[in-house]
């Protein structure tokens, strides 16, 4: 069995490729399904992560060729691009190469945001989803499990999380660059999972004088706005109120864009040219594209974020060395726990087979006690059939007629039996 990974990220491809292969909220549960259907024969487990970076597809496959094929004619038919398009800008990584990948990705070293921590809850999510599917074997568990431990042993030895720039504090400063002082803005925030609740603890440090969140689910909406003294909407109530927000930050995992051109035209007349700084950090994006050619607005996805991420990767290079080599110890002992496992059948059919000469031989000694033999020279006889039916070929290879083949036996002889090498031949 041969671990393969595949797919794109946000080095790979831009947002308009990475957002038609984005699986958010339940899409993912659905699409793992739909995978496992289609792949189950070509690689019997299978784990779909999906974030707003990246899209990866994780896999065990005795035929890496035919499993390769077949998850390009997925992704392919999902996305709506041409497999040829697609291939321009997707990564394949055979073994061990696929092992290295999925570390780097745990710890934080193949992010935007280098060391962030957001991805290791993300790929658990993905180990999760894919043990309830049935799609995570013994190979993608132990490969998640490896991982989960590498990231955190890079995290509490190293400092590769220092210094990092969030893309929440990306956005505080490109907001000041425009507004200056935001303790005189207000502030909406739509969606309630982790970014938008980072990006508030993040915007909420600069003392808004208001802030409203609007989620689809007004009462989960409240219980965060309520954690940063903001208020809560309904995504119903936005073509009214948008006017009123001077900064617009939107992550939902919503299919369809939640804000169209139109509804910004109509917010920015209201607002009579006073300016409206938007951060759309969805993929699939909540904020229509177009909407950055509008006067007065000023419109940054998650790739428009990745310059300001990036400050501080200078300091953090010696961390990143040290983060590397943990991973590739990390890389060692999974194959060796690999190689392991691909003799398992071999130990099975040693163990089954040593069984049943033992219950042979106990059945014969307990006929023999049952006959009134005496006990000792029961057990002296058990002693003496077991170990000459279980050395039986190895006496066999010591005794062939091939000198090559008394050679090779004799050789496995003595390392199996830990024999002393010099030891005179009777």
């Amino acid at each position: 069995m041969q671990l393969f990974a595949f797919g794109l990220n946000h080095q790979s491809a831009p947002l308009s490729i990475r957002e038609r292969l984005a699986f958010p909220g339940d899409a993912l549960r659905e699409n793992l399904h739909a995978l496992r259907g289609v792949l189950s024969n070509a690689a019997p487990e299978q784990a779909l992560v999906s974030t707003c970076n990246r899209t990866e597809l994780y896999l065990a496959t005795p035929n890496p060729n035919q499993a390769r094929e077949q998850a390009l004619d997925w992704l392919a038919q999902r996305s709506q691009v041409k497999a040829s398009e697609l291939m321009q800008h997707l990564y394949q990584h055979d073994e061990p190469q696929a092992v290295r990948h999925v570390f780097r990705v745990a710890s934080g070293l193949d992010s935007m945001v280098l060391g962030e921590p957001q991805i290791l809850g993300q790929l658990k999510q993905a180990a999760r989803e894919a043990q309830e599917a049935g799609s995570l074997g013994v190979h993608l568990h132990h490969l998640f499990q490896r991982a989960f431990s590498v990231a955190k042993e890079v995290r509490t030895t190293t400092e590769i999380g220092a210094h990092s720039v969030s893309m929440a504090a990306a956005g505080v400063k490109l907001a000041q660059k425009i507004f200056g002082d935001l303790s005189k803005t207000t502030m909406l925030f739509i969606g309630a999972g982790e970014m938008i609740e980072l990006c508030l603890s993040h915007f909420c440090a600069q003392r808004p004088s208001r802030v409203v969140v609007a989620n689809r689910t007004v009462s989960r909406g409240d219980t965060l706005a309520r954690r940063y003294g903001g208020q809560a909407m309904a995504l119903s109530g936005l073509p009214d109120h948008l006017y009123q927000f001077d900064v617009v930050v939107s992550c939902t995992a919503s299919t369809l864009p939640i804000l169209g051109l139109g509804s910004i035209e109509s917010a920015l007349k209201r607002r009579r040219r006073r300016p409206m700084f938007l951060i759309d950090l969805a993929v699939p994006r909540d904020i229509e594209s177009q909407v950055a050619d509008l006067d007065d607005a000023f419109l940054y996805s998650v790739d428009d974020l990745g310059g300001l991420v990036r400050e501080g990767v200078e300091a953090r290079q010696g961390a990143v060395v040290h983060a590397e080599a943990i991973i590739e110890n990390g890389v060692r002992t999974f194959l060796q726990w690999k190689e392991t496992r691909e003799q398992v059948p071999l130990i099975k059919a040693l163990t089954g087979q040593l069984e049943t000469i033992q219950s042979q031989e106990v059945q014969a000694a307990q006929r023999r006690l049952a006959r009134g033999e005496s006990p000792e020279a029961v057990l002296q006889g058990l002693a003496h059939a077991l170990s000459q039916k279980l050395l039986h070929g190895a006496y066999a290879g010591l005794s062939s007629p091939d000198a090559t083949a008394r050679d090779e036996a004799a050789t496995v002889v003595r390392r199996l039996f830990q024999l002393d090498q010099n030891h005179p031949d009777d």
